[in-house]
């Protein structure tokens, strides 16, 4: 049986066997005897994305992985970091440095922030994340050409990555099919991503895509 670690782009937490390209977590937020995750879905405002191999460290999913026997973080799984950004999470600085370094950085110049800190692009986050009490906003069809790649939209329950100009059906298995904008018009549909990463990715990061995007 899988455990419940999976999430999908609206923030959501499953128990599904496709387990992705990324882990990350949003503090401890599972039982250590029985992993099951607790009522609460977060511990914390930092939500970060990891790499699921750093150096040679093991870990033991929702195991005891800290000193004495403790309970570490609540591993988390996402198909890719596209799928992570719009359920609000961001790069980790300790395993993706690097990565977490420039998301930091374009936040500062989107915002005009001139020392830019991790905690501020968190706390901009936390209001607006989905799974955090966030409002999806509405856009319209016509809007979606104006929305950069790797942003996330619902419709109907279904959620959407932007790449190239069209949008991909996301799964937690991968992305189907190409679906044109033309497909939207008429109706409203929801931006998943947070408005403060589409400022960030309107600024150039590039998040990292699961390879089913490719086909």
């Amino acid at each position: 049986m899988p455990l419940q670690n999976r999430v999908d782009p609206f923030g959501a937490i499953h128990a599904v066997p496709e387990r992705g390209l990324f882990t990350g977590n949003r503090g401890i937020i599972h039982d250590l005897q029985t992993k099951a995750l607790l009522k609460k879905r977060w511990a914390l405002q930092a939500w970060i994305i990891c790499v699921c191999k750093f150096g040679n460290v093991r870990r033991e999913p929702m195991g005891r992985n800290r000193p004495g026997g403790k309970a570490g973080w609540t591993e988390l799984f996402f198909l890719d970091e596209v799928t992570a950004l719009a359920a609000g999470h961001r790069p980790c600085f300790y395993c993706r440095r690097e990565r977490a370094t420039d998301f930091v950085g374009r936040f500062g110049k989107a915002f005009g922030v001139t020392e830019p800190r991790a905690p501020m692009v968190d706390k901009r986050l936390h209001k607006e994340r989905l799974a955090s009490g966030g409002k999806p906003p509405a856009i319209k069809a016509e809007d979606l050409a104006r929305l950069p790649d790797g942003a996330m939209i619902a419709d109907a329950g279904t959620a959407y990555a932007l790449r190239g100009g069209k949008t991909l059906r996301w799964s937690f298995a991968g992305y189907g099919g190409a679906v044109a904008f033309a497909s939207f018009a008429g109706r409203q549909v929801h931006l998943l991503t947070p408005a403060t990463t589409v400022s960030v990715l309107r600024q150039g990061f590039e998040p990292v895509w699961h390879p089913s995007a490719e086909a």
